[in-house]
């Protein structure tokens, strides 16, 4: 066992893991007096993704508190049609306006105390968008307002008055984000992130999404001026020759390596001018064989300065990734009492169940992280790390490990759970960086689970650390892909073949699916249409990666198998010839030996997890001392509540929490359609309030006029709509009122007035 070792060295914090010698830089302090008061007005409005620019995910009002919050009612109620946001939107509000995505992706600007329309931004164009939120910016003199977006991989600038493109930003409104990252720009299906980036000064600071394959673009990490839409800096995530980390990948990755990017949220220290990126895996997320090497800057935690993107420190929390281990969740910005001193701290939850605090300015862990060794891999090529690091001192908020006792028991099937149970008895197993294997491994809490993407929250008069989590396991088996292989017949024969080699792996052999994470195929062309399928196959729709290898006429007779499956017609053998798996080459690296692996979620046929409840928890913990002060199941299951079953956690919630200086936890579970209000120092939780749709994302907590208003977004399941309508059940043939959109709550006047 090997643990971390620290020693001052030329003026800079030097840490060893490892073998691995990582240089800390000091980083003189910087005060922005106007940083402090934007914190202080963004912690009662809501003028920036996550509440404020520090990620808090935390608001100072209090008007609704835990003596009145089931008095709560809904005021409003905006909908948004099928196809606005797919995963949940955090909605901005400035000056009593919120900004949201409505049908068809429209940017629109709503009246935030009625929810009516002033003015839509028509986006002609339903594809890809960064459907979490937008980015609001202002030049001191409030002259110039401006609402920024990604559409397409391009970044577009609207004006926040009227919702009109400002011409003078980029190319006539827009920056071409596909660009200046090395690679040919017509290869790159994906690139915008679709969590919004941040504005500090007159930046906007973003990460990107690069998608999961192999030969992925790289993650680079670019701040853009927010007047002219000029690049001002860009980091590369992937080493150039003579950067820092070019050593820990093989000579020339920056060149084919991918991933390594910042999808979810960062925060940015004001006062400082340091902004921190959680890095996600590098691709492909499963194989490494390419990458032989640590993978600097992949799953790290790294700090740069928010004006020149110059390096200050980072931490790596896991090497070599071979998990898709990403660092999703926003680190959050705390000051905490530690050794009798007040330290400025910042807290990095992360997939594995981990909590990470590290001291801002430097890198330098409060508690004691050790590198362990860890299993080694077995599959041919590869070259896991031979150690992880491993924190030693704050109790883990997942499930690390999934025995065969811990099968879920409401799996109505016996025989179904027996042989659950096997497959958990036969998977090798030996924790958490268990590597992948041509055999079966298991991956707990899941390449899925643990925190994700807006899981952290904090109350800074307390201390206290929110984490929502879920416990997920994958079973990931690496297997050759077979080649590309072409064949004879109709369309839908032919489209029967390709989703065969390349759909199959996740969505099933009758394309049942995975509910929640990955859906159900059945009818997928009547509910989402053709063109929603076509973009997601050819840009990706996370967590699925997009498919370059397929051309027009492969997905259009893709499109015709899942319009018409019954009209397929494969014989048994052609079946076998089309799935056989191909003779590895032996060249190892780029164009060489690659192995696939679908990301295993593990669920019973009825939809259910494969583990035990609870799947889905919130946890919280008391930073000063590093310790869990209680951990509570969060949300449940409609389906399992009528039957009298209790408790079990949501599956899956997509989102996270805000902490109120009322005393309360707001927080959306989708799986049973509520809105939940917690006691923020207890768990105990305060109301429930059952919404039409299922809730995901952040809610929003502002006041307009004195009255405060909690609003958060919701959607509809994907078998619950057809075209644009969602089904009724009195009336299945006929349209019904929409429940996708946006919800807003509030206190009755009569019960605010006697406050």
């Amino acid at each position: 066992m090997e643990r971390v070792s620290w020693k001052i060295q030329a003026g800079m914090w030097v840490l060893a893991i490892g073998g691995i010698t990582t240089v800390v830089l000091q980083h003189p302090l910087r005060t922005v007096d106007a940083a402090a008061a934007t914190q202080k007005a963004s912690n009662s409005s809501w003028t920036t993704y996550g509440g404020s620019n520090d990620d808090a995910q935390y608001s100072a009002l209090k008007q609704i508190n835990r003596t009145n919050a089931k008095e709560l009612q809904q005021v409003w109620f905006y909908p948004a049609g099928n196809n606005g946001f797919r995963y949940g939107s955090n909605p901005l509000v400035i000056d009593g306006v919120m900004f949201v995505y409505g049908k068809n992706n429209a940017v629109v600007a709503l009246d935030a105390t009625t929810g009516k329309e002033i003015w839509v931004y028509d986006t002609h164009d339903p594809r890809l968008i960064s459907h979490r939120g937008m980015t609001y910016w202002e030049s001191k003199d409030h002259s110039d307002r401006r609402i920024l977006f990604s559409m397409n991989n391009r970044l577009h600038a609207l004006d926040a008055r009227t919702g009109k493109d400002i011409e003078s930003f980029g190319d006539h409104g827009a920056v071409d984000l596909r660009l200046g990252l090395g690679r040919d720009p017509s290869t790159i299906r994906q690139i915008q992130s679709n969590t919004p980036g941040r504005v500090f000064e007159n930046l906007y600071i973003t990460g990107s999404a690069t998608g999961e394959e192999y030969d992925s673009p790289p993650g680079d990490l670019r701040a853009f001026n927010v007047v002219s839409g000029k690049l001002v800096w860009q980091f590369h995530t992937v080493p150039h020759p003579g950067e820092m980390g070019y050593d820990t990948w093989p000579k020339g990755a920056y060149k084919y390596a991918g991933g390594t990017n910042n999808w979810g949220e960062f925060s940015i220290d004001e006062k400082r001018g340091i902004v921190y990126f959680p890095l996600g895996s590098p691709t492909y997320d499963f194989y490494g064989a390419d990458r032989i090497g640590a993978n600097l800057f992949s799953d790290c935690l790294l700090a740069l300065d928010a004006r020149t993107g110059k390096y200050i420190w980072h931490f790596q929390t896991t090497h070599h990734d071979l998990w898709d281990y990403d660092l999703e969740t926003g680190p959050k910005l705390m000051t905490i009492e530690h050794d009798g001193k007040m330290v400025d701290v910042v807290v990095q939850a992360g997939k594995n169940g981990f909590v990470y605090v590290f001291d801002r300015t430097n890198g330098k862990p409060i508690w004691p992280i050790e590198e362990r060794p860890v299993p080694k891999s077995d599959v041919p090529g590869e070259e896991s790390w031979p150690t992880q690091p491993f924190p030693t001192h704050i109790p883990p908020f997942a499930r690390q490990k999934f025995t065969p006792d811990m099968v879920n028991p409401y799996i109505a099937d016996p025989k179904e759970r027996e042989a659950i149970k096997k497959e958990v008895e036969e998977a090798r197993q030996e924790g958490i960086f268990t590597p992948p294997s041509l055999a079966t491994t298991m991956e707990t809490p899941g390449n899925n689970g643990g925190g994700n993407w807006g899981s952290g929250a904090i109350d800074p008069t307390t201390n206290t650390f929110y984490v929502v989590s879920k416990d997920a396991p994958s079973l990931l088996h690496l297997e050759a892909k077979p080649p590309k292989r072409q064949i004879a017949g109709s369309p839908e024969t032919q489209g029967y073949a390709v989703y065969l080699q390349n759909c199959q792996t996740c969505h099933g052999d009758h394309r049942q699916g995975q509910p929640p994470a990955i859906p159900s195929l059945e009818g997928v062309i009547e509910k989402a249409g053709a063109d929603r399928v076509r973009n997601a196959v050819h840009n990706g729709l996370a967590p699925m990666p997009a498919f370059p290898d397929l051309d027009t006429a492969d997905i259009d007779h893709l499109i015709a198998y899942l319009k018409a499956p019954d009209k397929a017609n494969l014989s048994p053998e052609v079946k076998a010839r089309l799935l056989a798996p191909p003779v590895p080459t032996t060249k190892l690296g780029p164009g060489g030996r690659r192995y696939w692996t679908g990301y295993g979620y593990m669920n019973s046929s009825e939809g259910l997890a494969a583990i035990s409840p609870p799947w889905s928890s919130l946890t919280a913990y008391d930073m000063n001392k590093g310790d869990m002060k209680w951990r509570i199941p969060l949300g449940e299951v409609s389906e399992l509540v009528a039957k009298g079953i209790r408790n079990t956690g949501s599956y899956w919630p997509r989102g996270g929490a805000v902490i109120t200086a009322g005393g309360l936890i707001v927080v959306g579970t989708r799986s049973d359609a509520k809105l939940h209000i917690y006691d923020k120092d207890t768990g105990r939780q305060i109301s429930e309030i059952q919404m039409p749709g299922g809730p995901e994302g952040i809610p929003t907590v502002y006041e307009v006029n004195g009255r405060e208003y909690i609003a958060l977004s919701a959607r509809l399941s994907s078998d619950k709509v057809v075209g644009d309508q969602p089904k009724s059940m009195e009336n299945p043939t006929g349209p019904v009122a929409q429940t996708q959109g946006y919800y807003a709550y509030a206190l009755p006047e009569s019960s605010r007035a006697k406050k």
